[in-house]
């Protein structure tokens, strides 16, 4: 199916009930990168079409393993014959994924602090520009086929495709058929007793339990899939009602209902909890009241201390901003270089200069709250709690409690007045460009605009709700 916002889909043409597998692809049909590993499971075809010559000291499986997966795609879209060693043709699906994305890297640096309007993901979306290029530079050579543009559509598609799959082996009925007739010779000619053929099968099952399953989480591998069709199931974190999974005994993944789908109804799985500092960054697109959503403050460093001084009345004592920092509560500036992120985990959002998280399930960090229980203390207060941040965890009385909420409150009231544009402007030119305005403005705003208006009315809605609960 086919949408504005959503592209292609899967839905249903009947009634399904919970439970259902709707659909399984078998597990050699998928593309896998397993880290720590020895890189794709391409069967050699990286290894036939990259640049001898130029290889060197570099290492494939050392690469990210959304590089790796880049390479891979590319590799498989510019070869004359996609099927892979089980002789599955992979061009129908390599011909259905998307050409281009509407991602921030795409987007010029002026564009980004325009449209977003919000630091914390033009540092991110810079971040994740400058990391991708330094990779390209150190494939391109290898690969001199693929341009930048190749390289970035590749690590954009495994990172919107991929999710992070078991690593158990394959299931193989084989070894259990020949333990079983070893088993029966053993007893038939009465070699042993069944006792102890039964020990000795026992000792293979194990065996296989300890390679599929035991081993790969001792040794903290991770394998990242990408399932050609299944791939296309959409994300929903509020009403998802299906999930993939690895089906061991069948040596296949599936597709199944998590509940009961109407005739009509759209089947859609969860990619995880995802802020949409992450849906727009790798995925493209953003999720409306998303529950997974944050917003990140500066640093508490850079919080308005004068306005918040004013608000409540309670002037700051001298050495307080030195003991959060001692304790580590304060972050770091954003002047200062980022925290490394090589891994680029998208499991979570990037704030290596530890901002203030205000989610929409918790509001504040309570360590923040902590943080400006002291921070706003009086003298008495500050002695009584033995002159230590670790004991203002709990409140320490009405009135300093009141002090750090209208702190708080102070602090994300200016953030949310410091934006370009108020909410209630957002919302007015959203519904007017979804009414198809005839207004000149509203007309030149391409998609990419579209999409960072919708980014932004739920950053600004999601600090409105956090103002009205302080």
């Amino acid at each position: 199916t086919f949408s504005d916002t959503a592209g292609l889909g899967f839905v249903t043409n009947q009634d399904v009930s919970s439970g259902q597998v709707i659909l399984q692809v078998p597990d050699n049909v998928a593309l896998t990168v397993e880290v720590p590993g020895s890189g794709p499971n391409d069967g050699g075809t990286l290894e036939r079409t990259c640049r001898k010559s130029e290889r060197g000291s570099f290492r494939l499986e050392k690469m990210p393993w959304y590089v790796q997966f880049s390479l891979y795609l590319h590799t498989l879209k510019s070869a004359t014959n996609n099927n892979n060693e089980n002789m599955v043709d992979r061009k129908p699906w390599l011909d259905s994924l998307p050409t281009a994305f509407d991602t921030p890297i795409h987007w010029t640096e002026s564009q980004r602090k325009e449209w977003l309007q919000y630091d914390t993901m033009v540092k991110s979306v810079e971040r994740q520009e400058t990391m991708w290029k330094s990779k390209f530079q150190t494939v391109s050579p290898v690969f001199p086929a693929m341009s930048w543009d190749d390289f970035c559509w590749g690590c954009e598609t495994a990172r919107s495709r991929a999710f992070s799959a078991s690593t158990a082996g394959r299931f193989n009925p084989g070894i259990y058929a020949f333990t079983l007739v070893l088993v029966a010779i053993y007893v038939g000619l009465g070699l042993g007793t069944l006792e102890q053929a039964a020990n000795g099968a026992g000792v293979v099952f194990s065996a296989t339990v300890l390679k599929d399953f035991v081993l790969p989480k001792f040794f903290s591998k991770k394998l990242y899939a990408i399932c050609p069709v299944i791939d296309m199931a959409n994300h929903n974190s509020l009403s998802s009602n299906a999930q993939v999974s690895l089906e061991y005994f069948a040596n296949a993944y599936s597709l199944a209902t998590s509940l009961a789908v109407q005739q009509g109804q759209a089947i859609e799985i969860s990619y995880g909890a995802r802020s949409n500092d992450q849906l727009l960054q790798y995925y493209g697109f953003v999720e409306p009241n998303n529950p997974n959503d944050v917003y990140i403050m500066p640093p508490l460093r850079e919080w308005p201390l004068q306005a918040m001084e004013e608000a409540t009345g309670r002037p700051v004592a001298a050495g307080r901003l030195e003991k959060l920092d001692r304790a580590g509560l304060l972050g770091r500036s954003t002047a200062s270089a980022p925290a490394d992120d090589e891994d680029e985990d998208e499991a979570a959002v990037s704030n290596p200069w530890g901002g203030v998280v205000v989610t929409r399930v918790e509001g504040i960090d309570p360590a923040v709250i902590q943080a400006l229980r002291a921070l706003f203390s009086t003298e008495v207060e500050w002695d009584a709690a033995g002159q230590a941040v670790g004991n203002f965890a709990e409140a320490v009385s009405a009135e300093n409690e009141k002090a750090v909420y209208v702190a708080a409150k102070t602090a994300l009231e200016l953030e949310l007045q410091s934006k370009a544009t108020s909410l209630q402007q957002d919302l007015d030119q959203l519904d007017r460009i979804e009414k198809g305005s005839s207004s000149l403005e509203d007309k030149l705003i391409d998609k990419e605009e579209v999409l960072a208006i919708r980014f932004r009315i739920e950053k600004k809605s999601l600090l409105s709700e956090t103002i009205a609960k302080l």
